[in-house]
């Protein structure tokens, strides 16, 4: 019987190697790989973000349109008045961009097959009180902001030490940016803090979370008018709460009578409200009453395969002298992603 030759020590070597250096060739690839996967993602990541921005930024051009066209044609009728009936005031609704991109072009267009959507909606800020109406730089003009403060808080069922905070934070940030307005108050406030530019940012200022929570609704932050006075309230399209606290003398029941009005027929003039609303004018003040508004706030949203991003965007739409027409500019923009739990917020 044949012995079977034994294999030469050199063979485990051999096939050792072999294992060794396919492990090696395959860690390599792996590595290839992976960084080739990471730079599709970066670039993919990059092309999303830039695109996302273009169109938010046409999202942001649309209510500009909106808010110019309005203006247009208002002074056209000779009329500044603003309402909830005028396009501006209609939210667009989600809709697919290539619906309209693709118009007028073949259906193969590579760049349209991209699930893209699109909403947005434009608000009124002349419809809540603006809280730097309280630090204006006239002493009779901060107490009457007081004063309707006050009532939106006894409204709210807030705390008015909380106001009085707000009030001695807001009157010394803004003599501190405008120290010349501010009379030199800010030279009693020692080291005032920055005055906020958005609502979310009174809690600087003393403001907790759940009272800034309550009031988020019916206050915004405004820029003063250069001139002096107040940013007043648009009676056309604030909530009755905002009347209600911004027309001293005004009953409850009045202002939500006033925001019935309204519905049928939109206020032409504050007198028109006023003789509507059989107000009394010896007991109402209308001092803060407008009908018309300079201030606006944009809602853009996006959806873009994956992703979902929100952009807000404050603007003010203003008559310069040295310009031929009405201009809109930003006063600020915020853009933010959002999760699955935060789709559902209006």
């Amino acid at each position: 019987m044949m012995r079977r030759r034994a294999k030469p020590p050199q063979w485990g070597a051999a096939l050792l190697m072999a294992l060794i250096t396919v492990a090696l060739v395959a860690t390599l690839a792996a590595a290839a790989l992976w960084r080739q996967w990471r730079g599709i993602e970066v670039e993919s990541a990059e092309r999303t973000r830039v695109q996302s921005a273009w169109l938010l930024t046409g999202a942001l051009d649309w209510a500009r349109l909106l808010l110019l066209g309005d203006l247009v044609e208002d002074r056209q009728h000779g009329a500044l008045v603003d309402h909830l009936g005028e396009p501006w005031a209609v939210p667009l609704a989600e809709s697919r961009l290539s619906d309209f991109l693709s118009a007028g072009q073949s259906s193969g267009a590579s760049d349209l097959e991209r699930n893209a959507f699109l909403s947005g909606q434009i608000t009124d800020l002349q419809s809540r009180l603006n809280v730097l109406n309280l630090a204006a730089p006239d002493a009779d003009t901060q107490a009457a902001a007081r004063a309707r403060f006050t009532r939106l808080f006894q409204t709210l069922g807030l705390p008015i030490s909380q106001l009085a905070a707000l009030q001695r934070g807001l009157i010394c940030a803004y003599a501190a940016m405008y120290p010349v307005t501010g009379s030199g108050t800010g030279s009693a406030c020692g080291n005032p803090p920055l005055l906020p530019q958005r609502v979310e940012q009174l809690t600087w200022l003393g403001l907790d979370a759940a009272t800034l929570t309550r009031l988020a609704p019916y206050i915004a932050v405004l820029p003063l008018p250069v001139t002096g006075g107040i940013v007043p309230v648009n009676l056309n399209t604030a909530s009755n709460v905002v009347i209600y606290a911004a027309l001293p003398g005004l009953q409850a029941a009045q202002a939500e009578q006033l925001v019935t009005l309204r519905q049928s027929t939109y206020f032409k003039s504050v007198d028109d409200a006023v003789q509507r609303g059989n107000l009394d004018t010896a007991s109402v003040n209308t001092d803060w009453a407008a009908v018309n508004s300079s201030f606006f706030e944009v809602h853009g949203r996006l959806r873009l395969d994956d992703a979902t991003l929100q952009e807000i965007a404050a603007v003010e739409r203003a008559i310069l002298p040295t310009q031929p027409t009405p201009i809109v500019f930003p006063l600020w923009r915020a853009r933010s992603a959002l999760t699955s739990g935060d789709l559902d917020a209006p």
